[in-house]
């Protein structure tokens, strides 16, 4: 018997730790683009699923962005059934007329569609190609945002998103050995023209920033940045249950936030107590910035009497009678 060539290992690997103790008696559904990277992981997942006693599935989402999409998805989602993988969909979605730039706009249509998918066949998860590499690109533009730790966490290995878990089995595979891999396995995965497409931000830098601080700093750099993503992942986690403690323990029974409660509180506890009530009286996440943030704690830390906070979705924020309030 030939060896088994080490990247299809690596992959199969990393498959195998993200499924063991998955609960849930569905399916695992793979979202595939045809790429290298989720070509490889369906193949994994293929493998080793079954192994688990566990069934497999595959998603392909059309974005309608480019001639021929439609066919591409059709030829991905005919691979799938041919390697025996049920349930397979081949989804069509719209992308134009959603808020945002089209990179969100994209990311937003196939995201609504994979969690329909997996919904309708009570799947027991939904597993995601990207590699290490495509964390490190991630830290490096959350710098550029001036994110703050959350942003700089990266992409969680696993989230829920309305119910649904999604992981991310790869964050620890280079993205040169799903390559291979699907070279040792005889696959020809499809180059998506958009990775390398300068008008967005993540082909910039994916073509150019991160291969210039491999040159400057060695190949250990992408290592490096999602290493960071981890240890940041870890300490946004534990900061989070203690905001979470802290916001039960600051609640007031006139309703509202006590001041005296949350001033006692570490800056970096407190804001978060803050972010998450901001979200629980209806602020859109996305829109919910660090400026809004920060204007809700300067009611607490720096109060001179002045008016109310705006908060996005047009929710006012008012410090009276020693608690934070609905204005």
């Amino acid at each position: 018997m030939a060896a088994l060539a080490p990247p299809v290992a690596a992959v199969r690997l990393a498959v195998r730790r993200a499924l063991t103790g998955l609960p849930g008696a569905g399916p695992v559904l793979v979202a595939c683009s045809g790429g290298a990277d989720s070509l490889a992981l369906a193949a994994a997942t293929a493998f080793v699923a079954p192994r688990l006693g566990r069934r497999v599935g595959l998603v392909t989402v059309d974005h309608g962005l480019q001639p021929g999409s439609a066919e591409r998805a059709e030829a991905v989602a005919g691979w799938a059934r041919e390697l025996g993988l049920d349930p397979v969909e081949a989804v069509p979605v719209r992308v134009a007329g959603r808020a945002g730039g089209p990179e969100a706009a994209a990311r937003e249509a196939r995201y609504e569609a994979l969690v329909a998918v997996a919904r309708r066949h009570d799947a027991a998860g939904v597993l995601l190609g990207h590699t290490r590499d495509d964390q490190a690109e991630t830290v490096l533009l959350a710098l550029a945002r001036g994110a703050g730790p959350r942003g700089l966490a990266g992409m969680p290995e696993r989230r829920e998103l309305s119910g649904v878990p999604l992981l991310r089995p790869l964050l620890d595979v280079a993205r040169e050995d799903t390559r291979k891999a699907c070279a040792a396995l005889g696959l020809t995965p499809w180059d998506d023209p958009h990775n390398v497409d300068p008008v967005y931000a993540r082909s910039r830098v994916r073509t150019d920033l991160l291969p210039a601080l491999v040159d400057a700093l060695g190949a250990g750099v992408v290592d490096n940045l999602a290493r960071t993503a981890r240890l940041l992942a870890a300490d946004t986690a534990a900061l989070d249950d203690l905001a979470a403690a802290a916001l039960a323990d600051a609640r007031s029974a006139e309703g509202g936030l006590a001041v005296d409660a949350l001033a006692a509180l570490p800056a970096a506890v407190r804001t978060r107590v803050l972010h998450a009530w901001a979200r629980e009286l209806g602020a859109p996440p996305a829109a919910l910035s660090h400026r809004h943030v920060a204007a809700l704690d300067a009611l607490v830390t720096d109060w001179h009497g002045q008016g109310a906070v705006q908060l996005p979705g047009a929710l006012p924020v008012v410090r009276r009678a020693g608690r934070l309030a609905p204005g």
